[in-house]
């Protein structure tokens, strides 16, 4: 579907579009010839952002950014509002998101706030654009920023684990009720790899060799959507296709299998883990 967004003109949405992978879609959804509308806290990084993507843009595309904050209700209302008055909406890019440290009994602020932003920043975008996505009847795609996090949830950070599966499991119930609404738009999870964006620049200087940039994992995610692809698992330098399919294979087992929560991480269980996830590729 997004070749047919693409072709039939219109804007793209992107919040968290000051920086990082949001920066980037925004700048290649402008090189592909729609008008952008960035959604970010409003400050210096936005409007240089407003600015590069005006750059690159076609003549007579609309560039605009729109202060947002992605937990405010009435903001994303805002957002959508100025959005659909410069043109119909050919892709939402749901990608605002937030990193605070938590554990299970602890943090409940930082929890309230993860699932503020992460989540409910997606459940507001959808609730304030899909339906006039739908009652337009052209051609669109909606775009969710997951995390691998939030499909092998590692031990570490549960309040960021939770926020992002709850994103997977929306975006699902979204995709589906799309299909069966008729409606000519797709829903995308992408679930980008280790990437360096500048919040990570902040605290580690120098790209890491494992990671890939923004630039490498949008343009890998364009090309999976471009194809049709709903789960888009985005490697990096580390982690390639097979050991992704390996470690979320490993995960749904622990279901299927009874096996302990989170066996890749049981003491019991790492020795298995390791064997299955080389298996095949030697």
């Amino acid at each position: 579907m997004y070749t047919e967004a693409i072709a039939a003109g219109g804007v793209a949405v992107v919040t968290g579009a000051a920086s990082g992978v949001g920066r980037v879609a925004a700048l290649r959804f402008a090189e592909a010839g729609l008008g952008v509308i960035l959604a970010d806290l409003p400050g210096p990084q936005l409007d240089e952002a407003v600015g590069e993507v005006r750059a690159v843009a076609a003549p007579g595309a609309e560039v605009i950014g729109v202060p947002t904050d992605v937990s405010n209700d009435a903001e994303v209302n805002a957002l959508a509002d100025r959005a659909f008055s410069v043109g119909p909406v050919a892709v939402l890019m749901n990608n605002a998101g937030i990193g605070l440290p938590t554990t299970v009994w602890s943090n409940m602020d930082n929890w309230q706030r993860l699932l503020d932003v992460n989540f409910g920043g997606i459940l507001r975008g959808i609730h304030a654009f899909v339906p006039r996505m739908i009652e337009a009847n052209r051609p669109a795609v909606i775009i969710n920023t997951g995390s691998k996090q939030g499909i092998t949830t590692p031990p570490g950070n549960p309040g960021y684990n939770v926020s992002k599966a709850a994103i997977k499991v929306m975006t699902e119930q979204l995709a589906h009720e799309l299909r069966e609404a008729g409606a000519p738009i797709s829903a995308h999870l992408f679930v980008p790899g280790f990437t360096y964006t500048g919040m990570i620049a902040s605290f580690i200087p120098e790209k890491p060799a494992a990671a890939w940039t923004s630039e490498q994992t949008v343009d890998y995610f364009i090309a999976r959507m471009a194809k049709g692809d709903f789960y888009i698992l985005c490697p990096d330098n580390d982690v390639d296709e097979t050991r992704d399919r390996k470690r979320s294979e490993w995960a749904a087992r622990d279901v299927a299998e009874n096996r302990p929560a989170l066996s890749r991480w049981h003491p019991d269980h790492a020795d298995a883990f390791a064997a299955f996830e080389k298996s095949g590729r030697d």
